[in-house]
């Protein structure tokens, strides 16, 4: 039968479909499992990364579904985020509303903390940004968030009303500190949030928290079979997007298929976790080349560089002619969480890859970064350094940053400048300056509320330097 015939392409087609039941695989079928294991797991990302959260909410801090996360102090080493900040505590959730409805009732602004964040679907898509740079204004608001399909009734006197394309809803917001406001205050805001379904609106339960500052939760993505496992479950429990019907026919041919237990043997388990090397290196590879923009021509710093058009549509990372499933991994949620509806909010990143002769930051050089007077944040500053590998916090190190609030026991030069140290071990005399690695770096150097026209004024971030 020749090749290139319609049966034998038929043939070829449901023998690869059916690869992972095999107790053994050709060659073809295994480098076609490794590729498509690849691809599912770039495609995979945004999802698997919110799962994630959801996830390490019940098995590291011990919460039961609908529980809601708070810190009564910002983080530390000990707890896995995406790129999180070490200044601010966070208040976060998220579940399936499969069931019906649900409430996110957000508060007003307070005297002392004010929210800022976003409610996302199982995609990351952006739903709503809430409080004071939110659909809310400050003003505090109930969103009523729909499940895909839903047919009851829609009150729309009282709520801010959203339907959501998936049953996974999720949120993290800051309780930003406002007029002096200290982590009690911010942890006393953050449990005036209540979270509760719409069908017990009327005589709302009590939102449970839990905290994880005392529980801490490691969310980050772990690039074993847990990957795999990960993604199935959102496979099951989601419903299939019309842009998704390509790639839910390649998961099959991996054994992942709707309604079915996913159970790879041995073989087929090396494939995807081969294949999984391969999507890590993709995105790794995106996230230095292609993720950060510079700002200055002389300067070595950069910012967030998304793909054209994202930021104004409210980053869907889907267009009319495809899904841009590169630039929504390797550009954003492998490394990020939670990117608003609308970009801004009063907080400006850059981010640092390279010492100023251009080569990456590593784990065993002393490094230097020489933070101005002038830096125009109007309320702090802050640098922290994220591990190279997870995209989170080195973990172990007691300090994972330096910020404004550190400066009163910080050295500083005689011009009012601050010299911050990035090295594995302390500098001789500047321990109060020094931000410990360890392994391969990156950094971001935060402005909260930026002045107005700092771009404009000629201010430029100093390079870090290589201490000889």
């Amino acid at each position: 039968m020749p090749y290139g015939s319609r049966s034998a392409f038929t043939a070829l087609a449901l023998t690869l479909a059916s690869a992972p039941a095999q107790a053994e695989m050709t060659e073809v079928q295994r480098d076609l499992a490794v590729r498509r294991a690849c691809e599912a797991a770039i495609w995979g990302m945004p999802a698997v990364g919110i799962y994630d959260i959801e996830l390490a909410l019940q098995r590291d801090a011990g919460a039961e579904p609908g529980v809601i996360g708070y810190m009564t102090e910002p983080m530390d080493s000990r707890h896995g985020f995406l790129t999180a900040n070490d200044v601010t505590p966070y208040v976060f959730g998220g579940g399936s509303i499969a069931n019906g409805p649900i409430v996110i009732d957000v508060p007003p602004a307070g005297d002392k903390a004010a929210f800022f964040g976003t409610i996302v679907n199982a995609w990351q898509v952006p739903i709503a940004d809430v409080g004071t740079s939110g659909d809310d204004q400050g003003a505090g608001a109930k969103y009523l968030i729909l499940p895909p399909g839903y047919d009851g009734p829609v009150p729309y006197e009282g709520f801010i009303v959203y339907e959501s394309t998936t049953f996974g809803v999720h949120f993290s917001f800051r309780p930003v500190a406002k007029n002096g406001g200290t982590s009690a205050d911010q942890a006393a805001y953050a449990q005036t949030l209540q979270v509760y379904r719409y069908a017990d609106a009327d005589a709302p339960p009590p939102t449970r928290f839990v905290d994880v500052k005392e529980n801490p939760v490691n969310t980050l993505p772990v690039y074993d079979m847990t990957y795999f496992t990960d993604l199935n479950t959102v496979i099951q429990r989601e419903p299939v997007l019309a842009q998704d019907k390509v790639m839910m026919g390649m998961l099959a041919s991996l054994g992942m298929v709707r309604g079915a237990t996913f159970e790879p043997d041995e073989e087929t388990q090396a494939a995807l976790l081969e294949g999984l090397e391969c999507a890590y290196d993709t995105m790794q590879a995106h996230f230095i080349e292609r993720s950060v923009a510079p700002l200055w021509e002389d300067r070595q710093w950069g910012i967030w560089s998304f793909a054209e058009g994202q930021p104004e549509a409210g980053f869907p990372y889907v267009t009319d002619e495809m899904v841009l499933i590169d630039d929504r991994a390797g550009g954003s949620y492998s490394w990020i969480t939670y990117l608003p509806k609308n970009l801004g909010g009063g907080t400006f990143y850059l981010t640092g890859l390279r010492d100023a002769d251009g080569a990456m930051l590593n784990g065993t050089d002393t490094y230097k970064l020489t933070v101005p007077a002038d830096t125009p944040a109007e309320d702090f500053w802050s640098v922290i350094v994220y591990s190279m590998k997870t995209k989170g916090f080195v973990t172990g190190n007691e300090r994972v940053g330096l910020a404004t609030p550190d400066l009163d026991t910080m050295k500083r030069n005689d011009d009012g400048s601050a010299d911050v140290y990035f090295a594995p071990e302390a500098p001789d005399g500047v321990d109060s300056n020094w931000i410990p690695t360890g392994e391969d770096f990156f950094l971001l150097f935060r402005l909260y509320g930026p002045s107005d026209g700092w771009i404009e004024s000629g201010w430029k971030l100093p390079d870090v330097t290589l201490v000889e």
